[in-house]
C-alpha cells in the first residue's frame, strides 16, 4: 500500500486564487459581506483531501511576505507589490476574510502558521525537508518547483490553472516544462528573472538560454566559476551579459532559493477526522454563511 502523503498547502496562494476566481456577489453573507475567498479555499481543501487522500495536512502562511533579508540582497524584490511601508497590496474585501478563514481552520483543527522573517514558501520548504515522506506541496507559485524531489518523495501539486486542473509535478514534468531538473529551478529562476517577484534576471538571457547554460555548466555558482575559464566555451555575447550580472546573480540565487531550515512551531499534522471545536465551527458557519463549504470540508476530512 502506498504511504499517505502530507498535504502542505500554500494558503496565501490558494485564498488569493479563490478570491479572484469567485465573484464577490456569488458568495456573501445575508447582509452582503463577501466570503468568496473563504468558501473557495474551504472547497479547494475539501477537493484536495478527497482526491489525494492525505493522512496529514498543514497550511503555511506568510508571517513576512517580503522578508528584510531578501530585500537587502535584491532591493527590487516584490517592491511593486508594496502598498505602503512594508504592507502588501491586498484587496480590502480579501483582507477582511483572512482572519475569519484562520478561525475556521482553527475550529476544524487544521494547523495554519507562518514564521516571522520568512514567507509561506520557506515554511513549505522546511516541511518538505523535515517531515516524513511523501510530501505533496500545493501551490500556484512556480518557485516551488524547486522542492520537487523524486528520491525523497516530494511533489508539487501546481494549481496555476486551479485545483480542478492540478499539475502533479515530478522531476520529469519540471524538466519537460522548463528544460532543467527541479534541483536547479531556483538557479534557472534567478537567471531568467520573474517580474511577479521583482527579479530582473540577466538582461538578454531568456528561458531557453538559461536552461541551455544550466544543462551545460550546472547552477549559477558553477556558471559564474566557468566565466573565469577562457576555454569554457561561452558565446562572446552571453559571456558579456553574464559577466555584467555577476553581482546580481550572486545576490539573487539565495533570494530565489526556498529556506529548508526554518524553526517551525509545534504542530500536529494529523488529519482531524472530526472538528476540534464543533461549536465554534457551527457559530462561524452560521455567522458567515459558510455551512455548505464547512460541511464539505468536514465530510472530506472524516473520510
Amino acid at each position: 500500500m502506498t504511504a499517505q502523503p502530507l498535504l502542505a498547502v500554500d494558503a496565501p496562494s490558494l485564498y488569493f486564487r479563490a478570491f479572484h476566481g469567485i465573484p464577490e456577489k456569488a458568495a456573501q453573507t445575508s447582509v452582503g459581506e463577501p466570503v468568496n475567498a473563504i468558501r473557495g479555499f474551504l472547497d479547494m481543501i475539501a477537493q484536495l483531501v478527497r482526491t489525494r487522500r492525505p493522512d496529514r495536512l498543514v497550511c503555511a502562511l506568510d508571517a513576512s511576505w517580503r522578508p528584510a533579508w531578501r530585500v537587502e540582497l535584491v532591493p527590487s524584490y516584490k517592491k511593486h507589490r508594496v502598498a505602503h511601508g512594508d504592507v502588501e497590496v491586498v484587496p480590502p474585501a480579501l483582507e477582511k476574510q483572512v482572519p475569519i478563514l484562520l478561525e475556521v481552520l482553527a475550529a476544524v483543527g487544521i494547523p495554519a502558521f507562518g514564521v516571522e522573517g520568512y514567507e509561506a514558501d520557506d515554511v513549505l520548504g522546511t516541511l518538505a525537508a523535515t517531515q516524513p515522506a511523501p510530501v505533496e506541496v500545493v501551490s500556484g507559485d512556480r518557485d516551488l518547483f524547486q522542492l520537487v524531489d523524486d528520491d525523497r518523495g516530494t511533489r508539487l501539486l501546481y494549481c496555476g490553472r486551479g485545483v480542478a486542473k492540478l499539475e502533479d509535478a515530478d522531476n520529469a514534468l519540471v524538466e519537460t516544462k522548463y528544460g532543467v531538473p527541479a534541483k536547479w529551478y531556483a538557479d534557472f529562476a534567478a537567471m531568467r528573472g520573474d517580474a511577479s517577484d521583482g527579479l530582473p534576471g540577466v538582461p538578454g538571457v531568456g528561458e531557453k538560454t538559461a536552461a541551455r547554460l544550466i544543462m551545460r555548466y550546472g547552477g549559477v555558482e558553477e556558471i559564474l566559476a566557468a566565466l573565469d575559464d577562457p576555454d569554457a566555451g561561452f558565446a562572446p555575447g552571453v559571456r558579456t551579459k553574464l559577466d555584467a550580472s555577476r553581482d546580481y546573480l550572486a545576490a539573487a540565487l539565495p533570494v530565489c532559493k526556498v529556506a529548508l531550515d526554518v524553526k517551525l512551531p509545534d504542530f500536529d499534522p494529523a488529519i482531524p477526522r472530526s472538528p476540534k471545536d464543533p461549536e465554534a465551527l457551527i457559530a462561524l458557519a452560521e455567522r458567515w454563511n459558510l455551512a455548505n463549504s464547512a460541511k464539505r470540508l468536514v465530510d472530506a476530512l472524516a473520510g
